[in-house]
C-alpha cells in the first residue's frame, strides 16, 4: 500500500509530530511511505532522518492565491503518485487534500486523525466530512463522541489510542534518579517530592494551577515539593505569576528537551492538568516511566488514569482540590510506588505501539475499500 502522511506544523508540533513519527517507525517496513510537511517543522527534520521514508516539503496556507497554487501542485502530485491512502492530521492539510483529490480518476482514500477536542461544526468541517473523508481516527473515546455527533459520522470512526514506546520509556533506578534530580535542582532532602510535566508551558496546560496550589500549603509541606515543567520557555507574564506566589526557587524550566527521560527520571509524580486535552502523550509517557499521574478531568485524560489506582483525577482549574490532594500525598507517600507500577502496566496494556500500528492499518484498509467501492462525491 502506498501512503502519504501530511502535517501542518512549522515548529515543534508537539504530539502531532510524536504521532506521525510513531507511524513511520511502525509502518516503514510494510508500506511505501511519503511525508509532506513544512520544512521548517520538527517533523520534517526528524522524518528526513528516518531510513525508508520519503520526505517532501508540504505547505498548507490559507491565502487564496497561494492556496490555489499549492492545491494545484498537490493535485498534480496525487495524480502522478497514485497513493492508496492519504492520512491527514490537521484542518489545513485536510482541506488541501480534499480540494486536490476532487474529480481525480484515481482518488486516494482520505483518513483524518482528530488530535484535539475542538468543535467540528464549522462549514469547513462539514465540507471535509462530506467530500474529503473516508474514515476518521479518534485518539480517545471523548474525541470519538465529538465526531459521532457531527457529519463525520457518515463514515467509519475508529478509536486508535496512541502508541507509547514503553521499552524506551522505563522506570529509572535510584542512582539515575538522583543524578537527574541533582542536575535539575541540586541537592534535595530525601523527603522532597518532585512533580514534573513534559506537556509544555501553555496556560492551557494548567501548570500554574499546581504552582498556586503548592503556594497555599503550610510552609513545612510546601518545602517538601519541587516542580519541573519542560517545554517552550515561559513568558514574562507567567514568570511574574510564579514570582508573585514566591515559588521561583521551587520551579525549574529546562526548556524543550530531546529526551523526556532526563526530566521524568527526576520525578516522583507526573502531572497534566490541562483545561482541554485529547489523548495526551505526556500523561502516557509519564505513566510509562513508572510514575503515578496527576491529571485533570478534561477531555480524554480520565480515560488514561484511574483515580486512586494509577494516579489522581482532579477537576480542571480547582486549586483547592489540588492543594488538598498534595496534603494527602505528603501525609503518606508509601502509595506512590504501587501506583507507579499500576500506571506502567496500564500503558503497556492500553497504549502499546504494536496495537497502535495494527489498529491504524485496519483503518487504512477499511478506508481503501470504501474509496474503491463508493462513488466519488464529485
Amino acid at each position: 500500500m502506498k501512503i502519504l502522511i501530511t502535517d501542518i506544523h512549522h515548529g515543534n508540533g508537539g504530539g502531532h509530530v510524536t504521532y506521525v513519527l510513531s507511524l513511520l517507525k511502525g509502518l516503514k517496513t510494510q508500506y511505501d511511505l511519503t511525508v509532506a510537511a513544512p520544512p521548517t517543522g520538527r517533523l520534517y527534520q526528524a522524518a528526513s532522518a528516518e531510513p525508508g521514508v520519503r520526505v517532501l516539503p508540504g505547505l498548507y496556507t490559507s491565502r487564496p492565491l497561494t492556496l490555489l497554487k499549492e492545491v494545484w501542485r498537490l493535485r498534480q502530485f496525487l495524480r502522478q503518485e497514485r497513493f492508496d491512502v492519504v492520512h491527514v492530521n490537521g484542518g489545513a492539510d485536510h482541506r488541501h487534500v480534499m480540494l486536490a483529490s476532487l474529480g481525480l480518476r484515481h482518488r486516494p482514500a482520505i483518513v483524518w486523525t482528530k488530535h484535539n477536542t475542538n468543535p467540528v461544526c464549522s462549514v469547513g468541517h462539514r465540507l471535509r466530512a462530506r467530500f474529503g473523508t473516508h474514515a476518521s481516527i479518534a485518539v480517545c473515546e471523548y474525541v470519538a463522541r465529538i465526531l459521532g455527533e457531527s457529519g463525520y459520522s457518515r463514515h467509519p470512526i475508529s478509536v486508535v489510542r496512541n502508541g507509547i514506546d514503553h521499552n524506551h520509556l522505563r522506570p529509572v533506578g535510584p542512582a539515575d534518579k538522583q543524578a537527574h534530580r541533582d542536575r535539575l535542582f541540586g541537592p534535595l532532602d530525601s523527603d522532597v517530592l518532585v512533580l514534573g510535566s513534559i506537556g509544555g508551558t501553555d496556560y492551557n496546560k494548567g501548570w500554574l494551577d499546581l504552582v498556586q496550589a503548592i503556594s497555599r500549603l503550610e510552609p513545612p509541606l510546601r518545602s517538601r515539593l519541587r516542580m519541573v515543567v519542560a517545554g517552550d520557555p515561559p513568558t514574562p507574564c507567567m514568570l511574574a505569576r510564579v514570582d508573585s506566589l514566591a515559588m521561583r526557587e521551587q520551579v525549574v524550566f529546562p526548556g524543550l528537551v530531546k529526551d523526556v527521560r532526563t526530566v521524568l527520571g527526576a520525578c516522583d509524580i507526573g502531572f497534566v492538568l490541562s483545561y482541554r486535552e485529547a489523548a495526551s502523550y505526556a500523561s502516557c509517557e509519564t505513566m510509562a516511566m513508572g510514575l503515578p499521574a496527576l491529571v485533570s478531568n478534561a477531555g480524554g485524560l480520565p480515560e488514561n488514569v484511574r483515580d486512586g489506582v494509577d494516579g489522581w483525577v482532579a477537576p480542571a482549574g480547582d486549586i483547592d482540590f489540588l492543594a488538598d490532594a498534595l496534603r494527602r500525598i505528603l501525609a503518606d507517600t508509601r502509595c506512590l510506588s504501587a501506583m507507579g507500577r499500576s500506571a506502567r502496566e496500564r500503558v503497556e496494556h492500553m497504549f502499546s505501539t504494536p496495537g497502535f500500528i495494527e489498529d491504524t492499518k485496519k483503518v487504512y484498509a477499511q478506508a481503501d475499500r470504501l474509496a474503491r467501492d463508493l462513488p466519488a462525491p464529485i
